[in-house]
């Protein structure tokens, strides 16, 4: 019997090791776990979305091969924190100290640890307070700069520990990731679709 026919109440007591084989057998799933260990299946991004996800990547993995102060992520890196949820945002970035105190245990499965810089990229199916919640997450996590970015409205969320949220509009603009990641700067406008 395919482990996705399961009832709920079986992959919310998967363990940690069980989970990350779940993942590995579905590997065309997009899968995360929350704090609850409840599971969510996310559809494939749309064409739209991944284009756009592709070009945030780029910029920021562009920055940091010029820097080369950490690593980063693309949408299919998935994280474990704290609580225990397991989450893959759209892009991140990870100092190379927080990386290099990882076992290289912990650097094969989803380790644990959260990213010093999160980027989520609203799809159209998306909830906008499904999202925020979620940028609560990664705060209470530890990361020090999180960016929600809303392609459809051009709306712009930044997140920072102890800060209230700062939300701006217009795709028109360039997004500073000062003082975490120093000198990268999002060019918002390559990630319309027209």
């Amino acid at each position: 019997m395919d482990i996705l026919r399961l009832k709920s109440a079986v992959l919310d007591r998967l363990t940690d090791e069980e989970f990350y084989q779940f993942c590995q057998d579905h590997r065309d799933l997009r899968i995360e776990r929350d704090a609850n260990h409840q599971i969510t299946i996310m559809p494939p991004a749309s064409t739209e979305s991944g284009f756009a996800n592709s070009e945030l990547t780029m910029q920021l993995a562009l920055w940091n091969r010029e820097h080369r102060l950490g690593r980063t992520g693309d949408s299919s890196t998935g994280y474990t924190l704290p609580t225990g949820a397991m989450l893959s945002p759209d892009a991140s970035w990870l100092s190379h100290a927080r990386w290099n105190a990882l076992s290289e245990a912990d650097r094969r499965g989803f380790a644990r640890v959260c990213p010093d810089f999160v980027v989520e990229l609203a799809s159209p199916t998306d909830r906008l307070a499904d999202l925020l919640n979620k940028m609560d997450a990664w705060l209470e996590a530890g990361a020090q700069l999180a960016w929600l970015l809303v392609p459809a409205t051009e709306s712009v969320y930044v997140f920072a520990p102890g800060q209230p949220m700062r939300p701006s509009q217009g795709f028109d603009q360039e997004l500073s990731g000062e003082p975490v990641l120093p000198g990268f700067v999002l060019h918002l406008r390559e990630l319309r679709s027209r």
